[in-house]
């Protein structure tokens, strides 16, 4: 049985163009919408800020903390 292992990142930016290019860009590489977006207002740069997590199912690793996730 070929099992796979979940991996998990929480991409986070200010709500503009280029997060939805960075999401857009992990679901074109096989990543998975994990859940509802979240969407706060960062007072201290005074913009608003989102965050959306995502999942991959890739081949069994060995997992450190060193591993580059989005690089999956």
């Amino acid at each position: 049985m070929n099992e796979k292992q979940k991996v998990y990142r929480f991409i986070t930016g200010v709500d503009d163009s280029n997060f939805c290019h960075r999401v857009t860009e992990a679901l074109s590489k096989g990543w998975s919408i994990h859940g509802s977006p979240s969407y706060a207002f960062d007072a201290t740069e005074g913009v608003m800020k989102c965050g959306q997590a995502v999942t991959k199912d890739v081949e069994p690793f060995d997992y450190t903390r060193e591993v580059k996730l989005g690089e999956f």
